[in-house]
């Protein structure tokens, strides 16, 4: 619920803060979709951090766990997306946002159920994962201001890149 409604917040910030340099890295910029797969990965990582905080000892397999979790989640934002564009065209806002809601359930049920079986495990892949979490939070705040020009990062509204002035 954290991250659903904290991604769900992030959405609007930037234009809340009338453009500012700094909410753009870490809310959304755009309608890309791109930076609605930052507004599911921002508000997980700083949740990441919390659990990590309260239940490190507990979880051997934390940061592997976490790193494949949230790559299910991201890469299950552009497939729906994208495979319900194909089909039906234009989608309305509600099933964009039921699409990041289905994400952020996804990707916890993962993490819980890999959690609890012990997957995982191993401080190759814990070193593995960690680095990808961060490898995550740079690229999603680098591709904000030094946007490939690539159909993932295209606001369809706008048919801008990431921060751009002018686009």
């Amino acid at each position: 619920l954290f991250t659903a409604a904290l991604g769900f917040l992030l959405h609007f910030v930037y234009d809340w803060s009338g453009g500012s340099d700094f909410a753009a890295a870490f809310s959304a910029v755009n309608e890309s979709t791109w930076e609605h797969m930052k507004l599911l990965f921002l508000p997980y990582f700083v949740f990441a951090v919390v659990e990590f905080i309260v239940f490190s000892e507990a979880f051997r397999n934390f940061f592997a766990v976490k790193a494949a979790s949230i790559l299910l989640g991201l890469v299950s934002i552009p497939a729906l997306f994208y495979t319900l564009t194909g089909m039906l065209g234009k989608l309305p806002d509600w099933v964009n946002i039921t699409i990041f809601f289905l994400a952020d359930a996804l990707l916890y049920f993962v993490s819980y159920r890999l959690l609890t079986d012990g997957a995982l495990r191993g401080g190759a892949m814990q070193l593995a994962g960690f680095a990808l979490l961060w490898a995550l939070l740079f690229a999603f705040v680098w591709f904000t201001y030094r946007t490939p020009h690539l159909p993932l990062f295209l606001d369809p509204v706008s048919g801008c890149y990431g921060v751009q002035v002018p686009c």
